[in-house]
Order: C-alpha cells, then structure tokens, then sequence
C-alpha cells in the first residue's frame, strides 16, 4: 500500500491517519520479516537432517555389491540435485530478504521522516501514547472554534447580504420611476414636434401652392417655346435638305446628259466641215470634250458633298429628336416629383434650369 506523502496543507486528521497507514505497513513487514526467518531456519535445520542421511548411505555403499552399486548412484544423485535445489531456494529466500530489509529500511526512513514533518507542523517535541488523543483534541476545539467563525461571518454575511439587496431594489424602483418620467417627456415632446411640424409643413405648402402652380405654368409655356423652335429649325433645315436634294437630282441629270450632248456636238462638227474646218472642229470638240469631263467631275464631287451633308443632318435630326424626348421625359419625372408634395420653389427652379440648360445644348449642337 502506497502512502501519500503530507504536506502543510493536509488537516491533522489526514496526517494521523497517513501515520496509522504508515505503523500498520511497518508492522506488516516486521511480521513478514519473522516470518521468512522463521522459514530460512527451518529449511537450514531440514537440510542438515537430509544431508546426514547421504553421508550414512556413502558408508553403507562399501559394503553393498557390484548390482546394487549403479542403483544407488542414482539415489545419490538425486539427493545430491535436491540438494542444490534446496540452496537455490536458500539463496532466493536470503535474496527476498535483502530486499524486504532494503523496504523496511525505506519505511523506516520515511516514517522517521513524516515523524519529524508531523513535528514540526504541530511543533511537537515528542510523539507519545497521548499524542494522538492530544491532537484529536485540538483538532476538535479547532473545528469548533471555526465552526462559530463561519458561523458568524455566516451571518454576517446574510445580514450584508440582505441590506444590500433591499438597497438594490430601492435602487432598481427608484431607476423605473426615472426612465418612466423620461419616456414620458420623450413621448410627449415628440408629439408637441411631430404636430409643430405637421402645422410648419402644412402653412408652407398652403404658402407655395400658387407659387408652384405658376412657376409650373411658366415652364410648361417655356417648354412648348422651346418645342415649337425647335420645329421651326427643324421645318428649315428639312426644307433646305430638300432644295439640296432638289439641286442633286439636277445636277445628276446634266451629268448623266453630257455625254449625249458631247456625242451630239461631235456628230454635228463632222457633219459641217472638212479639211481646216475639220481640224478647228476637232479641236473645239476635244476642248468641249475636256470641259464637260471637268464639270461631270465637279458635278461629281458636288454630289458627294451633298449626299455627305444630307446623312449628316439626317443624322443631326435623330440626336436633336432623342435629346428632345429625353429632356421632356425628365421634366415630366421632375413635375411628378413635385406634385406628389416634395416639391418646392427651389425644386421648380431647377426643372426650369434643366430644360433651359438642355434648350441651349441643343441649339448649339446644331
């Protein structure tokens, strides 16, 4: 049985029963000690007595014949194995004891050592037969004497205990009543604002509504303006897009005639004279030849230059026209806005500065 080792914090009832633990395993050795003495002389003494025997039965063999002789050896043998085997035995039990002797000096040691600890923990100078109950003794009045301690701080504690939880819960009432006198002004603060607002909102839309509705007015007539500008320039420019057209086709009618014409007139200087007259005439005819290839290609390029600036202003037309769905599809998204109530003067004016600035962008595009 192991025995845990005290130490200063173990109570004394622990101690005394480790030192208990502790003369019981000191007792059961000294007893196993006995013991194995007792045994160890035993197995000597049978020894000697089977060893006599072997020596008498030498003596008897001298005398013995040749046919039992052989028998014999056996039997000498045999005692002479048995008795090594009893030496064996002494040695182990001799060995066993050794090492019991080592334990038992260990015991010693440590009883020796939790003697002293035990001493110097209670300041004993001598352990006694009345040590024991002496120890039992302050044990008990100690205990008793704590016992009343604890007690008291028990109830000292209680009463601590007591008063500060009545304080908390006059403390708990008293916070209640102050977050309910709060809420209470929060509450009706917030209704005094909420109707002072209400009132404000109310008187200045009352203010701003003809305000508003002629600021409206005014912008629609500005954008029905603007619109109607901008169909006028439209309406020009459609109609000088449709002069160019006009003059194209003319153009490309002369362009298409001239080399009818220059047939013709080749034809025609055939027709009217030989010799010199032939000669002027083809010269005349190569120099009219060399003018209407010049025209047919400034015709040409005229040509080029006005299908180029018809696609532009085709082009122009469709950008000014989606710039002008797009101006007024904000001013109506801005207009909605304002009537649903969050309009106001500034609201107004920046609709009618959005169209105004959206008006002058287009006019300088075209």
């Amino acid at each position: 049985m192991t025995v845990r080792k005290p130490n200063e914090k173990n109570t004394k009832a622990e101690i005394l029963t480790a030192f208990n633990q502790l003369l019981d395993e000191k007792k059961a050795i000294e007893s196993q000690l006995t013991q194995l003495a007792k045994e160890r002389k035993s197995s000597e003494e049978k020894q000697v007595i089977e060893i006599k025997p072997v020596t008498d039965q030498k003596t008897m063999n001298s005398t013995l014949n040749s046919a039992g002789k052989q028998k014999i050896q056996q039997t000498i043998d045999s005692l002479a194995n048995l008795q090594l085997s009893f030496g064996s035995a002494v040695s182990d039990l001799s060995e066993n004891l050794t090492l019991e002797a080592a334990k038992l000096q260990e015991i010693q040691h440590l009883v020796a050592t939790e003697i002293t600890e035990l001493q110097e923990l209670h300041s004993l100078e001598e352990i006694n037969d009345d040590t024991l109950d002496e120890l039992i003794t302050q044990y008990q009045q100690s205990a008793k004497a704590f016992a009343e301690e604890f007690s008291q701080r028990r109830e000292t504690l209680e009463q601590e205990i007591l008063a500060a939880k009545k304080a908390w819960t006059k403390e708990q009432e008293q916070q209640q009543r102050t977050i309910k006198e709060r809420n209470d002004t929060q509450t009706k603060t917030r209704l005094r604002d909420a109707s002072e607002y209400k009132y404000e909102l109310d008187l200045q839309r009352k203010l701003n509504k003809d305000e508003y509705e002629q600021a409206q007015q005014s912008l629609y007539k500005q954008l029905e303006e603007l619109q109607q500008t901008q169909e006028k320039q439209w309406m020009e420019r459609e109609k000088t897009v449709s002069e160019r057209e006009k003059q194209f086709e003319e153009y490309k009618t002369k362009v298409e005639a001239f080399p009818k014409e220059l047939e013709a007139a080749v034809k025609k200087f055939q027709d009217n004279g030989r010799g010199l007259g032939h000669y002027q005439t083809k010269v005349k005819a190569d120099l009219r030849a060399k003018e209407v290839e010049g025209e047919r290609r400034v015709y040409e390029l005229r040509i080029q230059s006005l299908e180029e600036t018809i696609q532009n202003q085709e082009a122009r037309i469709n950008n000014l026209a989606k710039q002008l769905d797009s101006a007024l599809k904000q001013v109506q998204d801005l207009a909605v806005k304002a009537i649903e109530g969050s309009a106001n003067i500034s609201s107004f004016q920046a609709v009618k500065e959005i169209a105004l600035e959206q008006a002058k962008t287009k006019t300088n595009n075209k």
